[in-house]
C-alpha cells in the first residue's frame, strides 16, 4: 500500500531540529550538495563526505561538518544518507577503504541516488549482515526541487523508521510516498524516469516535425500550452529546448543512465519499453557529442 505524506505532516516531537537525528550525507554533487546543505540551515546535525572534497568543503557555510572519509562522516549519525552516481560509487563509500557500514551498525542508511534494481537488491543485503537498516528512497525532482526542498521522495523500507526519518524528509522534499518494502522506491523512480524520458523525447521530435513543415514551434508550444494535451514537464522543456540554454537541470548523462536502468529493468521483467528503447541510440551520440553535461533537453538538437 502507497502511503504519500506531505512536508507539513512531517512534525518532531518538539517541533523542531532537536529531535531530529544526526545525518551522515554522503555524496554532495549537484543534488547531494543543495539536499545536505537545507538539512544543515534547517538545524540538523549534518557531517558530509564527498569524493571531490571541495564540494563537501563549500556546505560547511551552511552549518555542515566536513568528514575526510565515509567511515569519519557516520561517527555517531543515526541516518546515513548517500547520493552518490551509481551502485559501484556507493558499494565503495559503503564497503570500500574507510567504508562507512563497519562504523554503522544500528543506524538507518536511506539511499537516495538512482542505482537500479540489482545494486539496490545487493546494498539491502549488504546493509543487513551489517546490522545496518535499509531504506530505499530516491527522489523525483532536479536541481531546482532539490535547492527549494521540494522533492518528491519515493521512500521504502521497514515501517518503524518512518518516524525517525520525518523530520530528515521534511526538509528535503514537500512529500514522501511510502510505497512498501525496501526495492518499491527504486522501482518506482525507474517508472517515473521512464515517463520522463519518453516525454523529453516526445517533445524534441515534435518541435523539430514543426520546424521542418514550415512552422513556429514556439507557436505550437503555445498551442500546446492552452490545451490539456500540454503536460507541464514538456511545456516547460519545449521552452527550454528553443531557447538554446541548456544549462544542467538534470544532465543528460544522468538522465541516459536512468532510462538505460529502465530498459534492463523492463527486460529482465519480461516488459518492452518500445519507445524508451527507441531514443537511447540517439540520446548516446548526443551524449558523446559534447552535450553529455548539458541538460537532457539537449536531445532538441540532434532531433
Amino acid at each position: 500500500m502507497t502511503t504519500i505524506q506531505p512536508a507539513e505532516q512531517h512534525v518532531t516531537a518538539a517541533n523542531g531540529p532537536a529531535a531530529a537525528p544526526a545525518v551522515a550525507f554522503l555524496g554532495t554533487g549537484r543534488m547531494g550538495g543543495p539536499m545536505a546543505a537545507n538539512l544543515a540551515r534547517g538545524g540538523l546535525d549534518v557531517r558530509v563526505w564527498n569524493r571531490t572534497a571541495a564540494r563537501a568543503a563549500a556546505i560547511a557555510a551552511d552549518g555542515a561538518a566536513v568528514a575526510a572519509s565515509p567511515s569519519e562522516a557516520v561517527s555517531g549519525a543515526r541516518v546515513v544518507i548517500t547520493m552518490l552516481a551509481d551502485g559501484p560509487a556507493t558499494e565503495q563509500a559503503a564497503t570500500g577503504p574507510d567504508g562507512f557500514l563497519a562504523a554503522a551498525k544500528g543506524a538507518i542508511w536511506v539511499q537516495m541516488g538512482t542505482i537500479g534494481i540489482e545494486w539496490t537488491d545487493r546494498l539491502a543485503g549488504v546493509a543487513a549482515a551489517h546490522g545496518v537498516t535499509f531504506v530505499d528512497a530516491p527522489v523525483s525532482g532536479s536541481e531546482g526541487p532539490a535547492r527549494a526542498g521540494q522533492l518528491t521522495i519515493l521512500a521504502s523500507g521497514p515501517d518503524e523508521a518512518r518516524d525517525v526519518l520525518a523530520p530528515v524528509f521534511q526538509v528535503l522534499g514537500r512529500a514522501t510516498a511510502w510505497l512498501g518494502e525496501a526495492g518499491n522506491g527504486t522501482r518506482a523512480k525507474l517508472v517515473v524516469n521512464t515517463w520522463l524520458a519518453d516525454l523529453t523525447e516526445t517533445t524534441a521530435e515534435t518541435l523539430s516535425f514543426a520546424r521542418r513543415l514550415g512552422l513556429d514551434p514556439a507557436g505550437i508550444v503555445d498551442l500546446l500550452a492552452d490545451n490539456p494535451l500540454g503536460a507541464p514537464y514538456a511545456v516547460q522543456k519545449a521552452r527550454v529546448m528553443l531557447s538554446g540554454d541548456f544549462s544542467p537541470a538534470f544532465a543528460l548523462k544522468h538522465a541516459l543512465k536512468d532510462a538505460e536502468l529502465a530498459v534492463g529493468a523492463a527486460r529482465d521483467a519480461g516488459a518492452n519499453l518500445a519507445l524508451t528503447s527507441a531514443l537511447l541510440p540517439r540520446w548516446r551520440d548526443t551524449a558523446a557529442s559534447g552535450h553529455a553535461d548539458d541538460d537532457l533537453s539537449a536531445v532538441y538538437l540532434t532531433a
